[in-house]
């Protein structure tokens, strides 16, 4: 069964989809860490996003492939995450090692920005999500820790998805 993360490591940024104080829908993007269950943001409480989600704690998060990656733009690797997002305090206990591990993965921009005091930690927890790969190829995000790929059409595919 294919995992999660293995479709994420490439990524470096992700696409957010927030809900706006009128309503409507705000699209916009952050670097971020996939520690296997959840995906983290480091944001300014300047950017839309940010009021965005404090304000009404829920996004979607968009992986696209690049689309110079393939010759059909319809078989590009897509995976949707929709999530309950939280404020991680700088005084968490897991906040450093959050961090530790998003430095790793994005590089030293970001021990700049953790001098920033508007900038927040989030945590984007999926709730529920899915994964396309091209024409008939689609799956529903479940497991325990809402990081596996589930067969769409498998038996049982809703129920092991919301697991």
């Amino acid at each position: 069964m294919q995992h999660l993360h293995e479709l994420l490591e490439p990524f470096k940024t992700v696409t957010l989809g927030t809900i706006s104080n009128n309503g409507y829908p705000f699209s916009s993007y952050a670097p971020f860490y996939y520690d296997e269950e959840v995906v983290y943001i480091f944001i300014s409480n300047i950017a839309t996003h940010a009021q965005n989600i404090q304000a009404r704690p829920k996004a979607s998060a968009f992986f696209i492939e690049d689309e110079s990656i393939t010759d059909n733009m319809f078989r590009r690797k897509r995976i949707s995450l929709q999530c309950d997002v939280s404020m991680i305090p700088r005084e968490h206990p897991t906040f450093e090692t959050i961090m530790q591990a998003f430095i790793e993965k994005q590089g030293s921009t970001l021990n700049m920005l953790m001098g920033m005091a508007d900038f927040n930690l989030y945590a984007l927890t999926p709730m529920y999500g899915e994964a396309t790969f091209g024409f008939g190829e689609a799956y529903n995000i479940g497991g325990d820790k809402m990081n596996q790929l589930i067969p769409r059409g498998s038996t049982n595919s809703h129920e092991n998805a919301k697991k």
